[in-house]
């Protein structure tokens, strides 16, 4: 769960479960919708398991891509299971111009980098992580 609160506002997500016994969930988008410039609502935003890639991710409920906590390097496997939050926005700020950066995310995460990023770091032992 995730809270803000202002001087006359608040905001508060819904829990949602990062890891059980079995797997971990290692993304997740934030929105943030915004009204008139001030925060309305904070929410989990679920893009389904297209951006599921490799043999180490599966999908959860038809909603999540997670990995087995047997191939998280925390449990000796290698796969890096850390968390990774993306905050995106929604609404319109104080001028009324929309917010829509939830919209485009979609897209991003199916053309993201980071499989080929993580993969070549796990090739290269030697170097720092």
């Amino acid at each position: 769960m995730v809270a803000f609160a202002g001087r006359k506002y608040a905001a508060r997500s819904i829990p949602v479960m990062v890891s059980d016994n079995t797997h971990t969930i290692t993304k997740y988008t934030l929105v943030l919708e915004f009204q008139h410039g001030t925060l309305q609502n904070l929410f989990w935003r679920s893009f389904g398991c297209d951006s599921c890639s490799g043999d180490s991710s599966i999908c959860l409920k038809n909603q999540d891509c997670a990995v087995a906590n047997s191939k998280c390097k925390s449990n000796g496997g290698s796969v890096d299971c850390s968390l990774a939050i993306q905050l995106t926005f929604s609404g319109t700020d104080k001028n009324l111009e929309a917010l829509n950066s939830w919209f485009e995310l979609k897209n991003f995460r199916k053309h993201s980098l980071y499989k080929l990023y993580s993969d070549v770091m796990d090739s290269l032992p030697d170097l720092p992580k």
